[in-house]
């Protein structure tokens, strides 16, 4: 309050107050006055954080970021930026910011995408071992121990992953709509060559239907376990002697890409798969009849309910647990982040406080979706403006569950992750430092090679010869050499 007003307040007052009286009101009013100019002065403004995540972006975003940002607000006084990142965009796109010092707090991160490991030793994020401590103390609590553990990079924490599947099985995946139009029965598929009458089947009476949709970043299962994904150095998941060999001098790689050639020649892989993104589209309209997936408990209803279709699947291997699908969805707070504490508290939210985590992966209640019971929501026709990928925001298992979840669907996770048998080379993460030359080398080399050769679009007997031939010019052998001493020095050390 200024001085005038308790001038003229004096005035109206003088008739019937005493000097006193009025010394007294004028103490009251000034310290009223000053004490609220106090507490608004003291009120801490929220702080925003910037959260780079992957996926399509969605319409919405921003809208429900709105609604996330008054909830977090609240409760830990920080709102959220949420800038989303296309699938076959992001890796490139958050090296060249990192890099150059773009502003950001949290951003995902993973074995597959944007290289955790790699990264990690970079520099490019905040060692998380203090914070976890200080500000991470429920995500602590809700981890399976080996999500922390087994994410480790020399020994310390840069990222808290997804709460999630904690092995990997890869399935075969079914339009289940085109399945049952010509009753064809999955029980004995398995392995890739298993699926070939099914396919025919589609080929021969769905001109306009992709009888196996695969796109240019995927590549066909083969039982090895790589010392980088995506790059051909492996070792195989039975081993004795933990050698790491050429994976793509494998008999096993070989007869699939033998298989996924006589595939594509038959029409029934898409003829534009080596440069095609993703299959988002594909799924969105459902002209697809196969595909293959890294699955977990009761995925089919997740992929129902998002697809708006019925998807039904079978399995294509064991149920291993890996470097990668430990490391398979993670978060990490940027080294250059100017609020590393709020980014923690806000990621321990988001881990524990199942209203964020279900605004942030459904979107505004009564908009998106509708709430069936306490812990079951169904989606409303806006969902479509807000599809999130689940597993890349946190702990799923305090998200609600689908109609058609069974109730126990968090205790099956728990017990498959329990089942699940490690991969050999899990907790093994090479340190590319020596060899950083010959590894970009390699990554040139894969660029002109491997979608081609995984989608079948090349035929392998040509181009698997002149593969090989580049890659080792490029420094393979070399790679291997040092990923192996590392390798034989860390099984001696943790036996």
């Amino acid at each position: 309050m200024i001085q005038g007003e308790v001038t003229l307040l004096l005035k109206k007052k003088r008739g019937w107050m005493s000097a006193a009286a009025v010394l007294l009101s004028t103490t009251l009013v000034l310290s009223a006055c000053g004490g609220k100019n106090e507490e608004e002065g003291t009120a801490e403004k929220p702080v925003e954080l910037i959260w780079y995540t992957i996926g399509t972006p969605q319409k919405d975003v921003d809208k429900v970021m709105e609604e996330v940002s008054k909830y977090t607000a609240e409760k830990i006084g920080v709102t959220v930026k949420m800038n989303m990142v296309d699938w076959g965009d992001y890796s490139q796109k958050l090296q060249v910011m990192t890099a150059s010092g773009e502003p950001m707090d949290i951003m995902f991160t993973a074995s597959w995408a944007f290289d955790y490991v790699q990264n990690a030793r970079k520099g490019a994020f905040y060692e998380l071992d203090d914070l976890l401590k200080e500000h991470g103390q429920g995500i602590i609590d809700a981890l399976d121990p080996a999500f922390l553990e087994g994410s480790k990079v020399d020994g310390h924490n840069y990222g808290i992953p997804a709460n999630k599947e904690l092995p990997a099985q890869e399935v075969w995946r079914f339009n289940k709509e085109l399945l049952d139009k010509y009753s064809l029965d999955i029980s004995d598929v398995y392995t890739l060559e298993s699926l070939e009458p099914l396919l025919k089947t589609i080929k021969e009476n769905e001109p306009d239907v992709y009888p196996l949709a695969v796109d240019k970043n995927q590549m066909p299962y083969v039982p090895y376990d790589y010392v980088i994904e995506k790059l051909p150095m492996a070792v195989a998941i039975d081993t004795d002697d933990y050698k790491i060999v050429n994976v793509l001098e494998t008999q096993e790689m070989k007869q699939a890409l033998d298989t996924m050639h006589k595939y594509y020649q038959a029409g029934y892989i898409p003829t534009e798969a080596m440069t095609m993104d993703s299959l988002t589209d594909v799924q969105t309209t459902g002209k697809w009849f196969a595909d293959r997936a890294t699955s977990q408990p009761f995925a089919d209803n997740l992929w129902s309910s998002s697809y708006g279709y019925p998807v039904v699947s079978t399995p294509a291997s064991e149920a291993l647990i890996y470097n990668w699908s430990v490391m398979g969805s993670m978060q990490a707070i940027s080294a250059n982040s100017e609020y590393p504490e709020k980014a923690m508290e806000f990621l321990n939210l988001v881990n524990t406080d199942p209203v964020l985590r279900n605004m942030l992966d459904s979107g505004i209640e009564g908009v998106h979706y509708k709430k069936v019971s306490d812990d079951v929501m169904e989606n409303l026709p806006e969902s479509k403006n807000y599809d999130m990928p689940t597993f890349s925001l946190g702990n799923l298992m305090i998200t609600y569950l689908n109609p058609t979840d069974p109730a126990d669907k968090w205790e099956e996770f728990k017990k498959f992750n329990d089942a699940g048998k490690p991969a050999p080379l899990l907790g093994f993460n090479f340190d590319t430092s020596k060899v950083a030359t010959e590894i970009a080398s390699v990554q040139n080399v894969r660029e002109e090679f491997w979608a081609p050769l995984m989608t079948g679009t090349v035929d392998p007997e040509e181009y698997l010869a002149k593969a090989n031939e580049k890659f080792k010019a490029a420094g393979l052998d070399k790679i291997i050499e040092e990923a192996q001493r590392q390798l034989d020095e860390w099984r001696a050390a943790n036996k």
